[in-house]
Parts: C-alpha cells; structure tokens; sequence
C-alpha cells in the first residue's frame, strides 16, 4: 500500500519550512505539521539579525508567512496538530497526533524547542499577568512602567531592546559573571538609557498581588536578597527541546536533543532532525535552514535507494552538486 506521504516534516519553524521547500522542490509529497501553524515560534519575535535578510533585520511576523509561501508555491501541505507517535512500519513510518494519523516514506522532526522556565514562587501564579516569554508580544502593556528580564543570552537582550520604547526601566537580572550576548547586542545595551544590568544575580521568587509588583534576587557573591519593584517579569534562560513525544525511537544526547549524524539522520535511518532540536545546534535561524535543506536532501535520497533507484539517487546529488 502507498503511504499518504513521501515526507512528513514535524515542526513548522525555520528549519521545518526549508526543509519541506527543499523536498517538495524535489518532486516529493511533502507535508508539514505543527501545532501552532507556519512560522512556529518565530513569529513573536520583534527583530531579525540572525537570518539572511534585509540590513535592518525583520519580524518574525514577516519571516514565517514569507517561508510558508514558499512552501505553499512549491506544492508542500499543511496540517494543524500535535504529533504524538513515530514509529516504524512496513512501508516507512506511521506519525499519528490527535487527528492524524498517517503513513509516510521518511521523517524529519523539527520540532523545535520550548522556553525553559525558571521554577522559582510565583511564576506559574503569574503567568500571563505579568510573568512573560514574549517582550515584542506584551511590551506595549509595559509602557512606563518597570519590568526584569530573566537571562544573559542573545534573545534577553533582543527582547530587553524590544522593551526599550515602551517600559521606564528595564533590569536585566544575570546568574553568571558576565554576558553570554553577541558583542552587537551588549553594544545596543549600553547605549539604551534605561537599560541596567544585575551580573551574578538569580531570581528567587515572583511576587505580587493580582499582578506582579517585585522580583525577589539574590545576589551570588554575597548571598544577600533583595526585591526589585516591577510590573513585567520576562524569562529567556534557554530552551528546553521538544523530543518527550518521540519517547526512545531514535538516540536522544544527555541534554534531550537527537543526535545526528552529518547528514541530518537520527539513529533510524530514514528519520531526520533539523534546527535547535538536535544535538550540537548552534541555534541560529541561518543554521536551522541549512539544517532543514541538508535533513530533505538526505531524506530524498533516502527513499530513492529505499525504492531501489539509486541511480536516481546519485543524479540527486550531482544536480545539487552542479547548483552550487
């Protein structure tokens, strides 16, 4: 029996939407699910420095429709779902969430990650009345008033800026020594008036009533505390991959993420992972969509030799190789 699809792409972000682009171009049935729609999280992003685009970057808001009209053009289908089985079949593999439930050639996850929180009194509690993970979302709810950002990282420092027109005071709290931020964005930070930065300091507790009005901190060195009054608390201390559906079908690394080889393949042949989902990603937009177009490459190569042509197979890489 046929299976409904030649490829299955599980995540609709930067790398997810290139690799389907990549493989439809090829000749292949591709779909691509995703429980938020195209663009993943993406979307909420205020500005883009890290993907190749115009000089003064872009929204999120611009990149992921622009991707899914590519996909769109290049013949790839959609689907809206939350994919909870991978396994194996007879035929290839059977993907299956609360609706679907399909047959498909070859799989590549890029599903993505979710933000990690901080697990500290009061973040749950406040969770959407005040406690946040989008600045660009909710800044304009912060117009003169004080708020914290939570990390050192580059999306701290992204969505600190993204505050910069809108809140009063923007405290950026950091439990390390200095800055984990590309030199580009600590230099945007140091240049915004009200911007201040809080190194070897970790947040303890959310408090407020109804809404947020202080941040509990300790400062490391010394190991003192104090409350940092604030209407907006916005937590960026990494990302947490999201591989718990996948269970054990393919090698996960220590931290979560799928390890895979050069080519994008897992531990089972003929399932791919592509973008901040795998092992050793440096979670750059750029790096995701190179990681999506290798992962659809390999994944069409992959069924030409399954299909036994793998003549076909070495005439995909040749024309690859003589594109560039």
């Amino acid at each position: 029996m046929a299976n409904d699809y030649d490829i299955a792409v599980i995540g609709a972000g930067v790398a997810g939407l290139n690799a389907a682009i990549a493989a439809a171009r090829h000749g292949t049935r591709t779909i691509v699910i995703d429980m938020l729609g195209a663009g993943g999280q993406v979307i909420n992003v205020d500005r883009i420095d890290n993907f190749p685009g115009p000089s003064e970057g872009m929204s999120g808001f611009e990149l992921g429709p622009m991707l899914q009209m590519q996909a769109d053009e290049a013949g790839v289908e959609f689907a809206l779902d939350t994919i909870e089985i991978v396994s194996k079949t007879d035929t290839g593999f059977r993907i299956a969430g609360a609706d679907l439930d399909l047959n498909v050639g070859a799989v590549i996850i890029a599903a993505g990650s979710a933000k990690r929180t901080l697990g500290i009194p009061g973040e749950t509690e406040f969770e959407g009345r005040g406690v946040s993970h989008c600045a660009s979302c909710d800044g304009p709810l912060m117009r003169g008033k004080d708020v914290c950002i939570v990390g050192g990282g580059d999306s701290a420092l992204d969505e600190a800026l993204a505050l910069v027109p809108h809140a009063a005071r923007i405290t950026v709290i950091h439990r390390g020594p200095r800055l984990g931020a590309s030199a580009a964005l600590q230099a945007k930070a140091r240049e915004a008036s009200n911007i201040e930065v809080r190194l070897n300091t970790m947040a303890t507790a959310v408090r407020g009533e109804g809404g947020v009005n202080a941040l509990t901190v300790r400062d490391l060195s010394t190991g003192a505390e104090d409350d940092i009054p604030c209407h907006g608390v916005f937590v960026y201390v990494g990302l947490e991959p999201n591989t718990s559906f996948l269970g054990d079908t393919v090698t996960l690394a220590p931290d979560g993420r799928i390890v895979v080889d050069l080519d994008m393949q897992t531990s089972v042949p003929g399932i791919f992972a592509a973008g901040d989902i795998r092992d050793r990603s440096v979670a750059h937009l750029a790096a995701s969509a190179g990681d999506g177009v290798t992962a659809a490459i390999y994944a069409v190569r992959y069924l030409a030799e399954q299909g036994g042509n793998t003549q076909q197979a070495e005439l995909l890489f040749a024309a690859v190789a003589s594109a560039g």
